[in-house]
């Protein structure tokens, strides 16, 4: 996946369309802040996920349109949106951003594998608040890099951890708003105390999502006590049937 992303990325600049995306963002509103809206959503911030398929469990919910998902989620009292655009695994695109950026004044994170300049000027041309950052794909030079250009566009990012050491390395860089991931990149295997052994170690500056496996209000209301405030969700809630019904659950508000 990593080798592919890196060769269109290399495609995407040597096609010069750099000059079109700073075009683009010189004419795009304001992006909104992703941990802003986190740390000001009353009870648990849910950041909702618009989620089609993945490597592990294929396609799943390809009858979701991106765009009627996306408004479902802000109907409902998502804090933010998440936006798969890898194209070959996940079956997204980052025109599915593109499209629902006119009807969505939610912060829209864009998760992809973000690992060279030119995918963060995209992030940005195409009306993402926010993107992702994955230390276990990145040195900490790059890591360091790609935030100084993220943060340079106004945008924000979700720098993501797995280990202790990626927790150091996160902190390191400079990162303010970390997910941690309880699913292993590499095996996919599922780590479900993941998040309540990390936590403890961001100071309170630093504003902590969780992310993957979580299924029930109760699995919330656990990582909640531990300190942790945003929670990336998607797979739950594409596959319950009503993803608008299943988000409300999770915020503590069945009716």
């Amino acid at each position: 996946m990593v080798k592919q992303k890196l060769a269109d990325s290399l495609r995407l600049f040597e096609s010069g369309v750099i000059e079109e995306f700073k075009e683009a963002i010189a004419r795009r509103p304001a992006p909104l802040s992703l941990k802003e809206a986190l740390d000001k959503k009353p009870g648990p911030a849910i950041i909702a996920e618009i989620k089609r398929a993945s490597p592990s469990k294929g396609e799943f919910a390809m009858h979701w349109d991106p765009v009627e998902l996306a408004q479902i989620y802000q109907d409902n009292g998502a804090a933010a949106l998440s936006v798969l655009t890898e194209v070959k695994y996940f079956k997204g695109d980052p025109e599915f951003i593109r499209r629902m950026r006119p009807v969505i004044n939610l912060p829209i994170l864009r998760k992809d594998f973000i690992l060279e300049p030119i995918q963060v000027y995209e992030s940005a041309a195409i009306g993402a608040d926010a993107l992702l950052l994955i230390v276990s794909l990145l040195e900490l030079g790059q890591l360091r890099a790609l935030l100084l250009l993220t943060r340079s566009l106004g945008l924000e990012a979700l720098v993501e951890v797995h280990t202790k050491e990626e927790m150091a390395v996160a902190l390191s860089a400079g990162a303010r708003l970390i997910g941690i991931n309880s699913r292993d990149l590499h095996t996919f295997r599922m780590y479900p105390d993941r998040a309540l052994e990390l936590a403890p170690l961001a100071p309170p500056v630093v504003t902590l999502v969780a992310a993957s496996g979580l299924k029930t209000r109760s699995d919330i209301e656990r990582l909640e006590a531990a300190g942790i405030k945003g929670f990336l969700i998607g797979e739950t809630l594409v596959t319950s049937g009503d993803p608008g019904a299943k988000l409300r659950e999770f915020m503590g508000k069945e009716k």
